[in-house]
């Protein structure tokens, strides 16, 4: 599969015009659509702009600046709505600048990436395995008798056989400590995600908060601490260690958001209504433009394909 790194980068030109057709496909004509889909064909970097501008049109922080920029001057944009869209546009692509330009990369820390659709199993010094899933970070070292592990991003699936000294994990706001058992952890967006399958494990948090979990529990922490204690989906939640993805009456737009994960490019929905429908299936997780076109048969939704662009509508 193709790594987001080996992407064409889009021009300053194709982010423009990327920024104008975000305008126009607000409500566009039969016309319209063809001639974007024209545009998208005439060069790779086409889509990689598009979806670089749609992503950040629809992130939280394009939203908070939305709001500041309404609250100091939408009455001068009172009746020049694609002005006012544009103005927005352009501050999503500030706020891309300014990601792309303080996100350290990760390979500078981490002895284990992954890529998007990609799965890599490893084994620690201690014997433990790990199967580290898709678009993850992991480093690990053994000192003075302790094997250590910090996750940086991603999800990991852990093996701890029988030994006397515990593997001590971190994955942000999260410290586990296990000594046998079969669990995963998962690190996205600041909050961490334990699922334990087998043994024990021990856990404490930034706010040194304190909890252990067995066999079929799982728990959610984040900066304001653990939540509750609640019951292991394994078919669902572990689905992945399998290497499918597997979902019952979840809302569309939730299993696109996870499934882009596995995609290496960009999954796209135009249609707000079709995020709502509730959706169930079971996939293979290596052919995930696949599991895209079936999600769209189910629901009845246009599908457009693209060089690492996918649009729903």
């Amino acid at each position: 599969m193709t790594d987001h790194d080996t992407l064409r980068a889009p021009s300053a030109a194709a982010l423009d015009q990327a920024m104008d057709w975000l305008i126009v496909l607000q409500s566009p004509t039969p016309a319209q659509c063809q001639q974007f889909d024209a545009w998208l064909a005439q060069d790779p970097s086409h889509a990689n702009a598009y979806a670089k501008v749609s992503a950040l049109w629809h992130s939280d922080a394009v939203g908070e600046a939305a709001r500041v920029i309404d609250r100091e001057g939408s009455r001068k944009h009172r009746g020049h709505r694609a002005s006012y869209l544009k103005l927005l546009t352009l501050a999503a692509t500030l706020v891309l600048a300014v990601l792309l330009t303080t996100n350290l990369p990760l390979r500078l820390k981490a002895d284990y990436i992954t890529l998007s659709g990609e799965r890599h199993r490893l084994e620690l010094q201690d014997g433990s395995r790990v199967l580290l899933n898709t678009e993850s970070a992991l480093s690990s070292r053994q000192q003075d008798g302790v094997q250590t592990a910090k996750l940086y991003q991603g999800e990991a699936w852990f093996e701890v056989p029988d030994h006397s000294l515990p593997l001590e994990l971190q994955a942000g706001p999260l410290q586990a400590s296990a000594r046998s058992g079969a669990f995963a952890v998962r690190y996205l967006d600041g909050q961490a995600q334990v699922r334990v399958a087998r043994g024990d494990l021990d856990l404490h948090n930034d706010l040194n908060q304190r909890r252990r979990l067995s066999a079929g529990d799982a728990v959610a922490v984040g900066p304001a601490g653990f939540g509750p204690t609640t019951r292991l989906n394994a078919e669902e939640d572990l689905s992945w260690v399998d290497g499918r993805l597997i979902f019952e009456n979840r809302p569309l737009k939730q299993v696109l958001a996870e499934l882009s994960r596995y995609y290496p490019g960009w999954i796209v929905n135009t249609n707000a209504q079709l995020g709502d429908i509730a959706v169930t299936g079971n996939y293979k997780l290596n052919d995930p433009i696949a599991v895209i076109r079936a999600l769209a048969r189910i629901t009845q939704a246009q599908l457009r394909e693209f060089p690492a662009l996918v649009i729903l509508d």
